[in-house]
């Protein structure tokens, strides 16, 4: 069997990198269409992945249309080449597109309920949609709902162990107390019209969490001039394992909220959006992600955790009896391409 993955965010590479690694251990090929947007190449070339870039992230008026037009035609070049069995993708309308034109399966995996628009254009052409069990609403065409989340493909502990080796050679002490800090550029389609943390609260944040440890700061652009002392000197890839030791997470992606809080890091998450999406909400009723609306409650609710040396071992409890319900994400993708591919 040959699968092609299409890669177009850097969240999508830890979701199907060990998928690939499966499929090629059970005697399949794997080809890997990638696109330049942040770190998603320097993450592919990190993990050892062969990829193709197709696009890149465009910028102006119109850019996200403009740029799914252009991937279209260069992922149905791509996909005639290749001549794959099944592709597995992110809600992608690109892939969804391009593999019902050329008669081959789409895999897709979906978490995003505000992604509306996307989805519209994407899981009708798609072979089975795949989404948490407690997304908010049923999809176009086959839903395969399952008991996981997305970052259960990297982080169940069949698949992740952290290591400290990259924080002690980046100078971090992983035994000494640390909070991690997230900025968003706030421009993926489903973030219009949202603004994240302003420098007056990242300032307050900072200047908080700082009485209770050191603090490390990451963003999807360049940091402003005030924070660059505090930017984490750790590699994209070794993101992780910086988490995984952390004493807390807070930010407004939700994404590396989700990651911290399956972690057992404790975890605070400023919601920028005007809703709340289930993945959130199931985070939180097993209280491994506390979400907020409000900049400032986010900043207090932070700094208290920082301060509470017993929450870390109310995580990592909380962390076993939601492992104890949950499924290896990764071992679900391989299992469907396999059955959707033919193999």
């Amino acid at each position: 069997m040959h699968a092609l993955v299409d890669v177009t965010h850097p969240a999508h590479v830890h979701l199907f990198r060990n998928a690939i690694t499966a499929l090629q251990e059970r005697g399949h090929e794997v080809s890997v269409a990638s696109r330049e947007k942040d770190v998603t190449t320097d993450l592919l070339d990190a993990y050892g992945i062969d990829h193709t870039p197709l696009t890149g992230k465009q910028t102006g008026r119109f850019a996200l249309p403009r740029e799914w037009v252009s991937r279209e035609l260069r992922l149905f070049r791509f996909l005639r080449a290749e001549s794959p069995d099944v592709v597995l993708s992110h809600l992608n309308p690109a892939a969804a597109h391009v593999s019902r034109a050329l008669g081959v399966p789409n895999v897709v995996f979906h978490d995003t309920e505000v992604a509306g628009l996307v989805e519209r254009f994407t899981a009708p052409f798609a072979e089975v949609v795949c989404t948490p069990a407690e997304f908010d609403r049923d999809v176009a065409g086959n839903q395969l709902r399952y008991q996981g989340f997305h970052e259960l493909a990297y982080l169940h502990p069949a698949r992740f162990e952290a290591d400290p080796a990259p924080l002690v050679k980046a100078g971090i002490d992983p035994d000494e107390p640390f909070s991690v800090v997230r900025l968003v550029a706030m421009d993926a389609h489903h973030d219009v019209g949202s603004d994240g943390f302003s420098r007056e609260r990242v300032r307050d944040l900072v200047e908080g969490l700082s009485e209770h440890g050191d603090v490390y700061v990451t963003g999807e652009s360049d940091l402003p001039s005030e924070l660059a002392a505090y930017e984490a000197p750790v590699s994209p890839a070794a993101m992780l394992d910086l988490l995984a030791f952390a004493d807390l997470y807070v930010g407004d992606s939700g994404t590396m909220a989700s990651e911290a809080g399956l972690l057992a890091t404790p975890a605070v998450r400023y919601n920028v959006l005007d809703r709340e999406m289930s993945v959130f909400e199931e985070l939180a009723e097993y209280g491994l992600v506390t979400s907020t609306m409000d900049a400032e409650e986010a900043v207090e609710r932070a700094v208290t955790l920082a301060a509470d040396p017993d929450a870390g071992a109310r995580w990592r409890r909380r962390r076993r009896e939601l492992l104890a319900e949950k499924i290896d994400v990764t071992a679900l993708a391989v299992e469907l391409a396999e059955e959707v591919g033919g193999a």
